[in-house]
């Protein structure tokens, strides 16, 4: 373990650097949710590409306790953005 208040190592560099950009990446999909909405072609292709080429029909099952599903996919990401909650899957 590292001392409290060294620099990272390059490895951790390299872990912190990745989870920043991924969440970077999460948030401007978020962004694009909001702005255009899930008919837009080019959030559509976000959603297909998450999905392995398809966005899957509704209901959605979730992760997460008390929130089994949502109605389509569309609300689940909506959700997911709203939350903060970028990696829950379904």
């Amino acid at each position: 373990a590292q001392q409290p208040g060294t620099p990272l190592s390059d490895q951790e560099y390299h872990q912190f650097f990745k989870f920043l950009q991924i969440t970077i990446q999460a948030t401007t999909a978020c962004h694009l949710r909001e702005l255009y909405g899930c008919k837009n072609s080019l959030v559509q292709r976000l959603d297909e590409y998450e999905n392995h080429g398809v966005i899957p029909p509704g209901p959605i099952c979730s992760e997460l306790p008390g929130n089994p599903f949502f109605h389509n996919f569309c609300t689940f990401s909506l959700y997911r953005c709203i939350m903060k909650k970028y990696f829950l899957k379904v």
